[in-house]
């Protein structure tokens, strides 16, 4: 038994070179996947969040819900409808989206968050439309998808947005008083209409403009993988454009990293895309030498 308190008394020592690194630092997550909706995954994410905020790393979390929003779109007797990969949000379904979003799954994963936490430090729970933290235009699909190298869609998407500004001082005064904000990807627009974004990019745009150190997609598969199948642990931003172009980074997966190479050209020191059905996925990644996904260099 002393030999396994001695073990865990290493462990703890290992991770104190990489806490001393990032006290005061800033993360940006980008929750999603499995380890929103597996019981024993949410509350390894929360517990990652709380001790990450307890050792002095400021967190920010972004969440999507897109599974969450299909379902009840489809409880409402509204058939989900995907334009070239995204949502078309007519004013009708902006609504639900905005429900299922800013309502359930927010709320939900503050008080998850929140039944781990301690005194002084707490998730509080944000739409881009709360104090106008998430400035937001329609997107510009022919720019958005031409820049995935995909054919643009002619049909309309609607209510779908881009950040246009985020607001940080918000932000920087929830985090300098202990709150953990917990944002829903939804944008206002100049007439305060709500815009419906995807949470990558919202996850990324938050980290630019904090100036984050680490921007860390939480996934379901282990990270970027080669040719051959086998998991990238670095990747410089030049190694990232050889593979888009050889087709190795493709489909829902070329979002994230297009937002990854945006976010370090904007500041943010580290991208890191991993597996979020890894139990403590994320306090392997940040806080041991070897780490569990891709991390993305400038």
């Amino acid at each position: 038994m002393i030999e396994q308190y001695i073990e865990k008394a290493k462990t703890l020592q290992s991770a104190l070179p990489y806490i001393r690194e990032f006290y005061g630092k800033t993360f940006v997550i980008k929750y999603g996947g499995s380890a929103m909706t597996e019981e024993s995954l949410r509350e390894s994410f929360a517990r990652d969040v709380v001790l990450l905020r307890y050792v002095g790393i400021r967190v920010v979390v972004v969440h999507g819900g897109g599974p969450q929003i299909s379902q009840t779109l489809e409880r409402f007797g509204v058939k989900p409808h995907f334009v070239g990969g995204m949502r078309r949000t007519d004013e009708d379904t902006i609504h639900i989206v905005e429900m299922v979003l800013s309502g359930d799954i927010n709320k939900d994963i503050v008080a998850l968050i929140n039944m781990h936490s301690g005194q002084n430090i707490y998730a509080v729970g944000l739409s881009g439309r709360d104090g106008q933290l998430i400035r937001a235009k329609k997107l510009d699909k022919e720019k958005y998808f031409t820049e995935l190298g995909l054919e643009v869609p002619e049909e309309d998407i609607g209510f779908v947005g881009e950040v246009e500004s985020v607001n940080t001082e918000l932000l920087h005064a929830l985090m300098e008083k202990g709150y953990i904000p917990v944002i829903a990807p939804i944008g206002v627009g100049e007439r305060g209409e709500a815009y419906n974004i995807n949470a990558d990019l919202v996850a990324s745009e938050v980290a630019k403009a904090l100036k984050a150190e680490k921007l860390i997609f939480l996934t379901d598969t282990e990270g970027v993988k080669d040719a051959q199948g086998k998991l990238i642990p670095t990747l410089s931003k030049e190694k990232v454009y050889e593979l888009i172009q050889q087709g190795v980074i493709k489909g829902g997966m070329l979002p994230k990293i297009k937002s990854a190479i945006k976010a370090l050209q904007s500041g943010v020191r580290k991208v890191h895309i991993i597996d979020g059905r890894v139990p403590h996925s994320i306090l392997l990644e940040v806080f041991t030498e070897e780490g569990i996904g891709t991390e993305i260099v400038e």
